[in-house]
C-alpha cells in the first residue's frame, strides 16, 4: 500500500506515522494529541449547539480591533498580511467567528462554577502592596526596625541608605502583588497585618526583610482575573469530558 503522504519537501514524502514518531522522538506527542483531544471536545460542544450565532457586528468589531491591534488597517498590508498567512479573507473571517462561538462555549460552560470558585479562593485572589528593607545581617535588620518603631526614623529613608534589594530606588515600594505569588513564610507573616504595620526580620535566600504592609486590594471578579479563572475552569471542562473513555493512537 503507498505510504500516506502527510507533508512534502520538494520530492521527499513524510507520511503521518513518520510525523507522529518525530513528535514522539522530540517528546512532543503528548502535547500535539491534548490539542488535538481538546479541540474534538470543543467542536463536539459547538455541533450540540447548532443554534448558536455571533452578532455580526460583534464579529466586525472584533475584526477591526485585531486589525488596530497588528498595524493592518491598510488594506494592502491586510491583504498581504492574509497572503502571508495563506488565507482566503472568507477563511480568516469564519475563522474569527469560529474563536467567538468557542468564547461563548467558554462562558456558558463556566458560567455556574466560576461565582463559587471565585468566593472559595478569594483570598488568594487579594494583592497587597508592600515595601520592604532587605539586609544581609540579621542584627542590622533588628536594628532598622527599632530605629522606625522606636526612634521615629523614616522606613523610605533606611530602604534607600541601607537596603540591598532594587526597590531601594523607589523607596523599597515593591508595587502590587498577588497574596498566592508571595513565598509562604511572607503570606503567613502578613495575613493579620493591617496597613502601615511592620514585620520581620524574615529570613529568606540567606537575607533578612523588614517588610511593611501598604494598602490590601480585594479582589474582584472582573477584567483579567475574570478571564484567568474561566480559562482555568475551561480546561478542567474539557479534560474531565475525556474521563472513563478510551483513548487510543491508532497509528503506531
Amino acid at each position: 500500500m503507498e505510504t500516506e503522504k502527510f507533508i512534502t519537501i520538494d520530492d521527499e514524502t513524510i507520511s503521518l506515522r513518520q510525523a507522529l514518531g518525530y513528535l514522539r522522538t522530540s517528546g512532543d506527542l503528548q502535547q500535539f494529541i491534548m490539542k488535538i483531544l481538546r479541540q474534538h471536545v470543543i467542536e463536539q460542544e459547538l455541533q450540540s449547539q447548532a443554534d448558536l450565532e455571533i452578532d455580526g457586528s460583534l464579529l466586525e468589531q472584533a475584526i477591526i480591533n485585531f486589525r488596530l491591534q497588528n498595524q493592518l488597517v491598510q488594506s494592502d498590508r491586510f491583504d498581504q498580511w492574509l497572503q502571508s498567512q495563506s488565507l482566503t479573507y472568507t477563511t480568516f473571517r469564519n475563522q474569527f467567528a469560529a474563536g467567538l462561538k468557542i468564547e461563548e462555549i467558554k462562558t456558558k460552560v463556566t458560567a455556574e462554577q466560576l461565582e463559587d470558585y471565585f468566593q472559595k479562593n478569594q483570598q488568594a485572589f487579594e494583592q497587597v502592596v508592600l515595601s520592604r528593607i532587605v539586609v544581609e545581617q540579621y542584627d542590622k535588620a533588628v536594628e532598622l526596625k527599632a530605629q522606625i518603631e522606636q526612634a521615629g526614623a523614616s522606613f523610605e529613608v533606611l530602604a534607600k541608605e541601607h537596603s540591598i534589594a532594587g526597590e531601594k530606588a523607589y523607596n523599597g515600594m515593591m508595587g502590587a502583588i498577588l497574596v498566592s505569588q508571595l513565598p509562604p513564610a511572607i503570606r503567613d507573616a502578613i495575613s493579620s497585618a493591617q496597613p502601615g504595620d511592620i514585620v520581620g526580620p524574615l529570613e529568606l535566600e540567606g537575607r533578612y526583610s523588614l517588610l511593611r504592609l501598604e494598602q490590601r486590594i480585594p479582589a474582584t471578579l472582573e477584567g483579567q482575573l475574570k478571564r484567568q479563572l474561566q480559562e482555568q475552569l475551561f480546561e478542567q471542562w474539557w479534560q474531565t469530558k475525556l474521563q472513563n473513555k478510551n483513548v487510543k493512537l491508532q497509528v503506531e
